[in-house]
């Protein structure tokens, strides 16, 4: 009887990874159909521009490691949206608490560039986590005492953080060379990368918050508290949640790993504080969230699957004379296509 259950729980696992499997590559081909409609339209080669983007991207060494150095804070960010959406919160604003962790980590870098490496990295770290967290405390604090809905405040406070950034840099970091950045940070200051390229620690970051969110989501009580309050609000404060606190805490995890992604891509990818660093990667991390489900498997996938087309878009403007806006009409479809399933797939039943 147990042998029985066993093979029945091992089947239904199986079953549900190959259902996730298909469910990705069916969007996937979705997706590329439509792209490919759209540079016939424009009178490109289809084959040959999704040549030239696989080539560049996974041909290479060099091209797989950019792929993954583009994937990281898009991966990041996508946490700090599924997070909270897992409590029913919507975190637009990935892209505020990414600066204002960007910004608290540079405080740091340049007030304690004396420190060694060992030190001042995880301190670089908690500054980035803490600017991020203590930005999404606001819309959490507003949300759980009942003043204004969370989706419009993170998204307003997007336009805020830049200019914040954009104040200590302009009026106490600049460069002597140029106002719109900070001097180099120090050796000690910036995270050690791995394999000669440009991956650095804040991917394995990535990956280590991905498993915890999964394990806690999936294995612990918090996770299933988290999500009785995002399923029904109601019936779980009935039961005892707290709501509010949920509300607060979670919002200001979310709020820290996007910290985390500012932090990493100051430290890490630029070295430097730039007035406007982020090419909108909250607003992508958001995006990926949207389309994976929240699912960890799926962001992994999701924000892989990005990477290539950001990376692969970028040499198509090179070799194919295509406008990286085509880039963007082909994340668009992506959504669309992720949006319409359920429809597609409904239709199908009936």
């Amino acid at each position: 009887m147990i042998k029985t259950d066993t093979t029945t729980t091992l089947n239904q696992t199986v079953q549900k990874i190959l259902n996730h499997v298909a469910r990705y590559i069916f969007m996937i081909l979705m997706v590329l159909i439509l792209f490919g409609i759209i540079l016939l339209i424009s009178g490109k080669n289809p084959i040959q521009a999704f040549k030239d983007i696989f080539i560049s991207t996974l041909g290479s060494r060099y091209g797989f490691s950019e792929v993954i150095v583009t994937m990281t804070p898009m991966l990041i960010t996508a946490l700090a949206v599924a997070l909270p959406s897992r409590i029913g919160l919507i975190n637009v604003g990935g892209e505020g608490q990414l600066y204002m962790g960007a910004c608290l980590a540079t405080w740091g870098a340049l007030t304690f560039n004396t420190w060694p490496s060992w030190a001042l990295i995880p301190m670089l770290i908690l500054l980035g986590m803490i600017g991020g967290g203590v930005w999404a405390f606001i819309p959490g604090y507003l949300k759980s005492v009942g003043l204004v809905n969370e989706t419009i405040t993170t998204l307003l406070l997007n336009s805020v953080a830049p200019k914040i950034v954009a104040f200590f840099v302009f009026g106490f970091w600049h460069s002597p060379m140029d106002t719109n950045k900070t001097p180099n940070l120090v050796p000690a200051a910036r995270l050690p990368s791995f394999f000669n390229s440009r991956i650095d620690l804040s991917f394995f970051l990535a990956i280590v918050l991905l498993a915890i969110f999964w394990i806690v989501m999936r294995y612990t009580r918090w996770g299933l508290e988290i999500r009785a309050i995002g399923g029904n609000p109601q019936a779980a404060k009935r039961n005892g949640l707290p709501l509010r606190k949920y509300w607060i805490v979670v919002m200001c995890l979310g709020g820290a790993f996007a910290g985390l992604a500012g932090m990493a891509q100051v430290s890490g990818y630029y070295g430097v504080l730039l007035v406007n660093f982020s090419r909108g990667l909250g607003f992508m991390g958001f995006l990926i969230s949207w389309l994976s489900f929240g699912d960890p498997v799926g962001i992994l996938v999701t924000s892989f699957v990005v990477s290539i087309i950001v990376s692969g878009g970028n040499l198509l403007q090179l070799t194919r004379g295509i406008p990286f806006a085509v880039v963007n009409i082909l994340l668009a479809f992506t959504l669309f296509v992720v949006l319409a399933r359920p429809t597609i797939l409904a239709g199908k039943k009936k």
